[in-house]
């Protein structure tokens, strides 16, 4: 029983490392590949050991990008900017918006509530290339093209939904008894949804949030057509890196572990919430 018992755990070990080997090595790869030339990058076979250079980060942030068809002004930085204001900016509104309307959707039970419920769901699996040429005009037409207002107002399509969804399950989780205790105490129903149900449900907001926060950020068809080069996002910025004189492989694996570490450092700030907020309802009694 012991050798068997060795013998399952040595298994068991054996492949959770073949696991986070197969899931972790193209993010170390391109962790690596950031510190590397394109000539370095290129050589074949692949050297694990080589001389690190910081001229892909340099230049990113001074964004002057050197090739062999000479040196471009890349605005790197500026769409990095431009993606924590549209990502930051749209789920705030979107949470303003979603939160309250999550909680009618949950509590108050209304002719057609799971018809408009389920509309605004609609919205969130529709393809983008869908809705992208009645958008494009109708933005023409209002001159909110090319403008962040309109870029964030486009992204509710994809915040919205998410939230208004994934929070309304976090109200209907929540005993609806404590907060009539809570009306009949004399309490307004405004005051209850700010101090009962808002707490309760906070992890779940938060959770909401940060997975709103990830796809707004991963955008990338939406401001490709809807907004110039000084106000698209970093997703978008990137086909900078694709120049005459070839792709500047270094760059864009430095350009993807600037862009990632935004996100990554929220996602653990708010590990915790996240997995209380996806947890939360889980198991029912």
């Amino acid at each position: 029983m012991e050798t068997t018992s060795t013998l399952e755990k040595t298994l068991r070990l054996l492949a959770l490392t073949l696991v986070v080997i197969f899931f972790m090595f193209p993010i170390v790869w391109i962790f690596l590949m950031s510190f590397q030339t394109n000539e370095t990058i290129l050589r074949i076979p692949p050297q694990v050991i080589f001389e690190p250079t910081l001229s892909n980060y340099t230049a990113l942030i001074t964004g002057k990008l050197t090739s062999a068809a000479g040196t471009l002004d890349i605005a790197f930085m500026k769409n990095l900017g431009n993606s924590v204001f549209l990502s930051v900016t749209s789920v705030a509104l979107a949470l303003v918006l979603g939160v309250p309307a999550a909680y009618a959707f949950a509590r108050h039970k209304f002719k057609g509530s799971e018809d408009i419920a389920f509309t605004l769901l609609s919205f969130r699996f529709a393809p983008p290339l869908l809705v992208l040429l009645p958008l494009t005009q109708y933005f023409q037409w209002l001159g909110l093209a090319n403008t962040y207002i309109g870029l964030i107002w486009v992204y509710q399509l994809i915040c919205l939904p998410l939230i208004l969804w994934i929070v309304r399950g976090y109200f209907e989780d929540i005993s609806a008894d404590v907060e009539y205790a809570y009306r009949i105490a004399g309490h307004s129903w405004f005051a209850t949804f700010r101090r009962i149900a808002l707490p309760l449900a906070g992890p779940g907001i938060a959770a909401a949030g940060l997975l709103a926060f990830i796809f707004a950020w991963n955008n990338f068809v939406f401001a490709l057509v809807l907004a110039s080069a000084d106000k698209q996002p970093v997703t978008v910025g990137a086909l900078a890196f694709v120049t005459s004189s070839g792709i500047q492989y270094g760059q864009i694996a430095a350009a993807i572990v600037l862009s990632v570490t935004p996100t990554l450092a929220l996602a653990l700030y708010a590990q915790r919430y996240l997995v209380e907020g996806l947890s939360l309802g889980a198991v029912k009694g």
